[in-house]
């Protein structure tokens, strides 16, 4: 069986980080893209997209922003699937016509989260999940005819929107990422709060996320069935399972 060939949009500042953990998990080859050295793509010739993380607002004035956004609304547009993940998510709801904003709180740490059971994305996943999360931005109002799929108590968590999902949380983090990003934030949020978090990140709270990863599995499944669809059925009129 041919593997999936991905675009990995890398918008971290810290991209090898990143790039390592989406490495391990995404059974497939990427095409890594820096997406804030204004990297992206030449076509839509993959297939399916994942969009990372960063330190960086989607409304601030850079001028990587916009192309990246655009980029992608256009590759969801052509069918392409997408996973944002937490910058990518607000990157996402933002390129298909939802909103995005500044938080009075800021979400860090292992967290628990609660998700529909209804959605390809989340299968064998509980719906009360345990996380990584760290974010002072949300999506405050979801795309025209997006499906709320997860949420706690700061907001929104992840959505659908035919092929594309968005997903405030980090699934693809391990452990040194975890302690790395946490202590990186002492200036936004405080030692004491810092401190605390640092406390909770124990190999029992990450075997707990790792039920998580689990939609890496399922996203590049769903690319699978959607390149196969493609390639063989499409003719035929046949359906690609939701």
């Amino acid at each position: 069986m041919t593997r999936l060939r991905l675009a990995l949009l890398n918008a971290a500042h810290d991209g090898a980080n990143t790039a390592r953990n989406f490495r391990r998990e995404l059974d497939a080859d990427l095409a890594e893209f820096n997406a804030n050295d204004q990297q992206l793509p030449d076509d839509f010739e993959f297939d399916g997209v994942v969009i990372t993380g960063s330190r960086s607002s989607v409304y601030w004035d850079e001028e990587w922003i916009d192309p990246l956004i655009d980029w992608t609304a256009e590759a969801a547009e052509r069918g392409l699937p997408i996973l944002g993940v937490c910058y990518g998510h607000q990157v996402l709801a933002e390129a298909l016509g939802g909103r995005v904003g500044g938080m009075d709180d800021f979400e860090i740490g292992y967290n628990q989260i609660s998700h529909h059971g209804d959605d390809a994305l989340f299968a064998g996943i509980d719906e009360e999940f345990t996380v990584f999360t760290t974010h002072g931005d949300a999506v405050v109002e979801l795309p025209p005819g997006a499906k709320l799929l997860a949420e706690n108590e700061f907001g929104v968590h992840a959505f659908r929107d035919g092929h594309c999902w968005g997903v405030q949380f980090h699934p693809e983090y391990d452990i040194e990422t975890a302690r790395t990003v946490t202590e990186g934030k002492r200036e936004r949020i405080g030692d004491e709060k810092v401190d605390a978090v640092l406390a909770g990140i124990t190999p029992e709270h990450y075997d707990a996320a790792c039920e998580a990863k689990t939609l890496f599995d399922n996203f590049t499944a769903y690319c699978r069935r959607v390149r196969d669809e493609a390639d063989g059925d499409a003719g035929e009129g046949a359906g690609v399972e939701a």
